[in-house]
């Protein structure tokens, strides 16, 4: 078998298409849109290219058969607590049933990062943000996946596994019935705030989009960017972001809660648009488009996501978030919008997190594995730090 390059039009056309080959037989498997894939690897799409670099490979058999795929990237503004030494990464990992196949596609992306000053590689993760493409699937294979999550057939966690890379870290998805009841203590906790005056929830309006994009700004920075892993957003980028989400947004679903004037948590949800996806075939164009459009009319998308849950540091741990989810869910209730909701991705080392998904009787609907794998294998593995909260 022989590496190509992915370095002209063919390529690329077959880069893609070796996914949709591998997992054409799951009737669950959704196909990720063609242009999101090829932006990650478009520096003029790509900021990431400002720090780092990008590789992407395919695999041909002695007939001129696409076997598998796989990118390799260097990214300066990857940092994972408690290491030190640069760790490349790889990803968009696809390979027929063969370890010597898979050892051949892990060999030539090791030797590149190796090139490169890379110390190990962690994967299957993105070039990109971890809200898309980031984790090997290991159970959930039968549900559909949501958009922006992987999904590959169930032989692959052992073509990592045989080949010597260890489980960095699991990443736990939860979902549920929109209209199960949620805990009991969530009721008692909202009318303690709605009985406040100075406390207050609102789901946004899309005539405000720019107000709240500060809020989200306010509290994502106060939130998660302590953390050291997520770096600080802009309200530039989140405009940017809701201007991209506007032609699926729903704006009774996107939810914050004010202490004052001021936003304290958020509570922001999606409809899943891998409902709409799925009859593309990974084409969006203006026959898609419409499509979608008419389908978001008809309201046939009866699935929910999670986009990104958070409270600032002061009030957490008061009942906030029990408050919050509340009022969305009083809402919900009242109409058959939505049947299922499925949260976005908690990792091992959030604890609490993982125990809010818990709290709202959730149960554990998929499970996903990034893996690392040191080149020297004398190196010492450590799994992923816990979070550390202040």
């Amino acid at each position: 078998m022989q590496i190509v390059e992915v370095n002209n039009s063919h390529t690329a056309r077959e880069f893609l298409q070796i996914n949709r080959t591998l997992n054409q037989h799951n009737p669950c498997y959704i196909s990720p849109l063609d242009n999101e894939v090829s932006e990650v690897f478009d520096p003029k799409k790509n900021h990431l290219f400002q720090f780092g670099e990008c590789n992407r490979w395919i695999l041909v058999n002695q007939t001129g058969k696409t076997c598998g795929r796989i990118a390799a990237f260097t990214n300066s503004k990857y940092k994972t607590r408690g290491t030190e030494v640069p760790v490349g990464g790889i990803g968009f990992f696809d390979c027929i049933d063969q370890q010597v196949a898979a050892g051949q596609l892990f060999d030539h992306a090791k030797n590149w990062l190796e090139s490169k000053g890379m110390k190990g590689m962690d994967g299957p993760i993105n070039f990109g943000e971890r809200d898309k493409w980031w984790g090997l699937m290991a159970e959930g294979f039968d549900k559909e996946p949501m958009y922006g999550m992987s999904f590959n057939p169930d032989y692959y966690p052992s073509l990592f596994e045989n080949y010597g890379f260890e489980n960095y870290y699991n990443q736990f998805y939860y979902g549920m019935n929109v209209h199960d009841q949620l805990p009991e203590r969530f009721a008692e906790r909202h009318a303690k705030f709605a009985a406040k005056a100075d406390y207050r929830a609102e789901h946004i309006q899309m005539k405000n989009l720019e107000k709240y994009a500060g809020d989200f700004v306010t509290v994502y920075n106060a939130a998660w960017a302590q953390h050291g892993e997520v770096k600080e957003i802009s309200q530039e980028q989140v405009m940017k972001l809701f201007n991209k989400m506007k032609p699926i947004m729903d704006e009774r679903v996107i939810w914050f809660a004010y202490y004052k004037q001021d936003p304290i948590a958020m509570f922001v949800n999606i409809p899943d648009i891998n409902q709409y996806f799925k009859h593309f075939n990974g084409k969006f164009g203006w026959l898609q488009k419409l499509w979608l459009l008419s389908m978001k009319w008809r309201g046939i998308n009866k699935r929910l996501t999670g986009l990104v849950f958070g409270v600032i540091p002061k009030f957490q741990s008061l009942g906030i978030d029990s408050y919050l989810i509340e009022e969305c869910s009083l809402i919900l209730k009242k109409h058959d919008w939505y049947q299922e909701y499925e949260m976005g991705w908690a990792g091992e080392w959030n604890p609490k997190m993982v125990n809010v998904y818990k709290s709202l009787g959730a149960t554990q609907s998929r499970r996903m594995v990034t893996y690392r794998y040191w080149f020297n294998r004398e190196h010492p593995f450590e799994k992923h730090p816990v979070m550390e909260y202040k």
